[in-house]
């Protein structure tokens, strides 16, 4: 993979002012399009103010887009297609998935038993009309001696914020137009053409929408399976007929019927597209459980499916790094290469060698890596001088839980965001996440 020369890339970077005070005459500009056009979050409800359930309160937002290498951008783009079929085949080939998955033992009780569920539906045989996977691959761009872009983690399930991005390109650009960045840019250019189109929210609706139709039943309706008091409400609007219904209030409100039909009030559910799932706070009881068997039971087409989400654990992203893993599924060995460039060093955390290598690596230089838990998200990693703290107090059994990964260092860049009405200045890292619909 050819890069840019970080020097020459930094050194083109626009240069943002850092005056918030200059900088305060954008905000009414800002809130003001957020709430035209629905870039907006729900306002956090208190016990003593409840009316807050129904407010609205603007999305945090740059002023101006955060700068990427095209020739990256263009690369990740391009390999998504790529990595759609990957991930759809890892999640066909059952016997990967069992001896992958069963090399984490017991250490992850969440797992564990998504992955028994899986097993049980597999056993009982249920049928399901197709398969819809909603993705977003997730890449640094890592600051050697060129910039590369090196794959963070790919998400398959509740893969957020596809609705809300969408529409931060079309700020980015009104502001461009309307105020050409006076007093914000300082040197350098930002033009029309540096800024892509993101179709992300028009092709998510699409692939439930093909998903719908080969289930057939035109009367049927769309279930988004979301956490309670969601305020992300906004990134989860489509342009089908839609319900929102949490993994408990499923249990309580829905029925499979001797047709394996999941219905609710009478009502048949052709798609249950899960915003949420992803994490053991998802289950507190038996019921969020006992919720999702019945739409994974059932003839209604659960995004994802079982072995879509199980394929999205860190364990299987560590183990596709091994060699001959990635060519398992991709016959071509120029574009299975073209995947590995994407790729940082990935190591188990287990008892075989290799493993207790990598957890000697990982005690004498913490600060090279990170250490991830099978969980969606970076809230759980853990980095640095934590490193050493976490794997001297667990057992080597649920060490075999956490994989660890190269740290990508991606260089900072000084930004501008509008957040609670403020004009706040930072230095950020960008994450670049490529969304990929994938039915069949």
């Amino acid at each position: 993979m050819e890069g840019i020369a970080t020097r020459e890339f930094l050194a083109q970077r626009p240069l943002y002012s850092q005056d918030t005070n200059e900088l305060q005459q954008y905000v009414e500009l800002a809130v003001d399009w957020e709430a035209m056009h629905g870039l907006l979050f729900r306002a956090p409800a208190t016990e003593t103010a409840t009316w807050q359930q129904t407010a609205l309160v603007p999305a945090p937002i740059t002023l101006a887009p955060s700068p990427i290498p095209r020739s990256s951008f263009d690369l990740v783009v391009s390999l998504q297609p790529t990595l759609n079929t990957l991930f759809d085949r890892i999640s066909r080939d059952h016997d990967f998935l069992v001896s992958t998955l069963q090399s984490l033992g017991t250490s992850d009780e969440f797992t564990t038993r998504v992955f028994q569920m899986y097993l049980k539906q597999r056993l009982e045989g249920a049928k399901k009309p197709c398969v819809i996977g909603i993705h977003r691959s997730d890449y640094l761009i890592n600051a050697g001696a060129e910039l590369q872009a090196k794959q963070v983690e790919f998400n398959t399930i509740a893969a957020s914020f596809a609705s809300l991005s969408a529409v931060v390109g079309d700020f980015h650009r009104y502001m461009l137009e309307r105020t050409a960045y006076k007093h914000l840019l300082k040197a350098g250019r930002i033009t029309r053409e540096q800024i892509p189109p993101n179709e992300s929210l028009t092709s998510i609706g699409d692939g439930i929408a093909a998903g719908f139709e080969l289930y057939g039943q035109s009367e049927a309706v769309v279930v988004m399976v979301v956490q309670p008091g969601e305020r992300n409400v906004y990134d989860q609007r489509h342009h089908i007929k839609t319900l929102r219904l949490t993994f408990a209030e499923i249990h309580d409100q829905c029925v499979v019927d001797e047709n394996d039909r999941l219905l609710i009030d009478g009502q048949e559910i052709a798609v249950a597209y899960y915003r949420s799932g992803y994490a053991p706070t998802d289950f507190p009881t038996t019921a969020e459980w006992t919720g999702r068997w019945l739409v994974e039971k059932s003839r209604a087409i659960a995004v994802p499916s079982l072995a879509y989400h199980l394929a999205g654990c860190k364990k299987i992203q560590q183990v596709l790094a091994n060699p001959g893993v990635v060519e398992r599924f991709i016959d071509d060995a120029e574009t299975a290469a073209r995947v590995r460039e994407c790729f940082v060093g990935l190591y188990p955390l287990d008892n075989t060698s290799q493993g207790k290598q990598a957890t000697r690596m990982a005690l004498h230089e913490p600060h090279k890596y990170v250490v991830k838990p099978q969980r969606e998200g970076g809230g759980y990693n853990v980095y640095g001088d934590d490193i050493p703290k976490l794997l001297t107090s667990v057992s080597d059994e649920e060490r075999k839980g956490y994989i660890l990964m190269d740290l990508i260092r991606a260089p900072p860049f000084n930004s501008v965001l509008v957040r609670n009405g403020e004009v706040v200045v930072a230095s950020v890292v960008s994450e670049l996440g490529i969304y990929g619909i994938f039915v069949r």
